[in-house]
């Protein structure tokens, strides 16, 4: 049979474009349905780590990843439905410019996709800046490219005085017949800082009370909320599960049966909440460390998964934690089961030249050598194969994948030690494999195949022995 699908209220803040403030926008929703006394539960669309920190502070609670083209269309109904299940009304926030995705040609992995899986209402956020009635024959290029998607209303960002609302506002109403449901004036107060991943992650502190005052402040000045939630409240169920589908998640969570060192600090901040809360669903217990400021691991650790950040931020210190540096080897030694993803394999390797030049040792437990680069932004969606058994899959296994840095290798692996190959590239090797580590540029959903969450569990579930990976 199929398995019903319950009825949760839902709005996706979309954009006509990235850069536009939807992320700005979409937090000051949230925090301000929250400081009105709605759960609020945030997602977020494609393969973000840094806007979902936004929303967690807004919402108090974590925010999650729902990607269509990392993740099977059923996995996402599934992801959206177990959180949003749980709290009053969700904000969605997309990715890009609505319709922006995978392909030049359909819609796979957009926003538009998503919030039509969903069967969500779309709010549009759109730039009006540096213009006045022109705005509403953009906005009506949107409602009409897919006539399928449910545009309900747009906000505008960058209004420069009540008369520039007054020459924008009508004309969209009139043209659309969509409702104008707030604006955000131009202030440098409501602009928060970025470097060249985006947004600076709220784990680093630079996220201060004060921004979330004023805009939360702003939004109950300039936005109908009211008519926000009445929107989110038409929004329908998704379509039911297909016969047969395999859930990511167990029914019952399971016994705890393996111990998972995770690097989380100002360095490292980079997992999709899923993919954690799979990990422990599927019976890991999480160690949360800092290569920063610990000195060892934590004690029983059977496995370290290391994943993306900013550890050319903190080089320095991260090369100054010997200790650290030394308790890794030594797990490395004895046979524990390491994973890294991006940032994680930057570290792992020998040495990380910063945004000034200066190389740092590293753990050295990989001969990968990494360097900050400004020319060029490794970005996109890949289809990744496992070279080698390895602790989330075996070999030949396909898994979808991101991947979004811009450090640079000063030698790419050879094929015979190398993780992946990429499929999409040319089957270009990707990642280092040595001993019982396994790194990689590519990020990973363990979401993305049912299998990959608890292999990683039953992986470091025992005693250090690598022959044991291809029979899990």
């Amino acid at each position: 049979m199929l398995k019903e699908t319950k009825l949760n209220p839902t709005v996706v803040v979309a954009g006509v474009r990235s850069g536009v403030g939807k992320t700005t926008i979409a937090t000051a929703i949230m925090a301000a349905l929250t400081r009105r006394g709605y759960q609020v539960q945030p997602f977020k669309a494609g393969p973000d780590y840094i806007d979902p920190s936004y929303h967690q502070i807004a919402c108090g609670t974590p925010s999650r990843n729902l990607d269509t083209w990392l993740l099977p269309h059923p996995t996402v109904v599934e992801l959206f439905q177990r959180a949003a299940g749980k709290r009053q009304i969700s904000i969605v926030e997309g990715v890009m410019g609505v319709f922006d995705g995978h392909s030049s040609l359909t819609e796979d992995g957009s926003t538009a996709e998503l919030a039509k899986l969903l069967n969500a209402p779309v709010i549009l956020v759109v730039d009006a800046g540096k213009v006045a009635r022109s705005v509403a024959a953009e906005i009506l290029g949107f409602q009409q490219f897919d006539p399928d998607l449910r545009i309900a209303g747009v906000i505008l960002n960058g209004i420069g005085s009540p008369r520039h609302l007054e020459f924008c506002q009508p004309q969209i109403e009139a043209t659309t017949g969509l409702p104008v449901l707030g604006y955000l004036p131009r202030r440098e107060e409501f602009v928060q800082p970025e470097r060249h991943l985006g947004l600076i992650p709220t784990v680093e502190g630079t996220v201060a009370n004060l921004w979330y005052d004023a805009i939360s402040k702003q939004v109950e000045e300039t936005f109908d909320l009211d008519r926000i939630v009445k929107i989110a409240e038409t929004c329908n169920p998704p379509a039911p599960q297909p016969e047969g589908y395999v859930a990511a998640y167990p029914e019952q969570n399971e016994p705890k049966r393996a111990r998972i060192a995770i690097a989380q600090d100002k360095a490292f901040s980079f997992y999709y909440q899923d993919s954690l809360d799979l990990l422990e669903s599927w019976g890991a217990e999480l160690l949360p460390f800092s290569p920063l400021e610990d000195q060892q691991l934590p004690l029983g650790a059977g496995g370290i998964y290391i994943g993306g950040g900013f550890p050319e931020m903190f080089a320095s210190e991260l090369a100054n934690n010997k200790p650290m540096l030394a308790s890794i080897r030594d797990a490395v030694k004895r046979g524990v089961p390491v994973y890294g993803e991006c940032g994680g394999l930057m570290y792992l390797g020998k040495s990380l030249s910063d945004l000034d030049g200066q190389q740092h040792p590293m753990v050295g437990v990989i001969p990968a050598v990494s360097a900050m680069s400004d020319k060029r932004l490794v970005l996109g969606y890949r289809e990744v194969e496992s070279r080698i058994d390895n602790p989330l899959m075996t070999r030949g296994q396909r898994v979808r994948a991101h991947e979004f840095h811009w450090s640079i290798l000063e030698e790419a692996p050879g094929e015979s030690e190398s993780v992946y190959r990429v499929l999409d590239q040319e089957n270009r090797p990707d990642g280092f494999h040595a001993g019982s580590v396994w790194a990689s540029y590519v990020h990973i959903h363990l979401g993305s195949d049912p299998s990959l969450a608890r292999r990683f569990v039953d992986t470091c579930s025992g005693p250090s022995d690598m022959s044991k990976l291809g029979k899990i």
